[in-house]
């Protein structure tokens, strides 16, 4: 594992670019910014309770003293610069290249889910590590999911409803309230791209059969 191994995702090189410390002040030097990343790579890697400050700061090239010039704890560290810098860019990029699969015309429901589970994989894949950061501690964590409770998911759904509310008006869909369709089909796509991260490449793990049964059991179980 290497901080500088040239597979820094398109979150990561925005968030150092524009992301804090915690305190309110952007990144300035060459060393603060290792520090982000490292912390975000052993994050990522290996969740909070696994990891430890001597190896983030170690990852990063600096003494483990001048983490804690900044942070007390593995927790301030985790919650004053992970969480507030990473969450500040999570919804542009959970919206962005999203909005053009909900504000599209779509032939079908079928279609519609199709088009979003590409959508969501190919910014999994792109964004390995923030998904998996957000996966891991989100459980753990109150203030990083009332967070992303906050900015995400009343964004995300709203536009989610409305193209629901297309569906349902045109009789392509069943007339559940559109709150309710929204989060039944969010929750189902997630459970597959959860599994997906967790079983590609296992044994008995096949990935065309997965896509069809979530497409299948979504456009079904939602027939009018």
């Amino acid at each position: 594992m290497d901080a500088n191994d040239g597979q820094t995702e398109p979150w990561m090189e925005e968030l150092l670019r524009e992301g804090s410390l915690g305190d309110g002040q952007p990144v300035k030097t060459e060393k603060q910014a290792r520090i982000l990343a490292a912390a975000i790579e052993v994050f990522a890697e290996k969740g909070y309770a696994g990891s430890s400050t001597s190896e983030i700061a170690q990852l990063a090239g600096v003494a483990e003293g001048t983490i804690f010039r900044h942070y007390r704890t593995k927790k301030d560290l985790l919650v004053s610069i992970v969480t507030p810098a990473m969450m500040r860019m999570i919804a542009p990029f959970v919206i962005r290249g999203f909005g053009d699969v909900l504000d599209a015309e779509h032939d079908s429901f079928e279609q519609f889910v199709r088009r979003m589970i590409d959508n969501r994989l190919a910014f999994v894949n792109r964004n390995k590590r923030l998904f998996r950061i957000v996966a891991q501690e989100l459980p753990f964590h109150p203030e990083m999911r009332e967070r992303f409770k906050s900015i995400i998911l009343t964004q995300v759904l709203e536009r989610v409803t409305a193209a629901i509310e297309k569906f349902q008006q045109a009789g392509k869909i069943a007339p559940l309230p559109p709150h309710t369709v929204a989060r039944l089909t969010a929750s189902t796509l997630i459970g597959y791209v959860l599994s997906r991260m967790l079983m590609s490449g296992e044994p008995g793990w096949d990935d065309e059969a997965e896509r069809e049964a979530t497409v299948s059991f979504l456009v079904k179980g939602l027939s009018p």
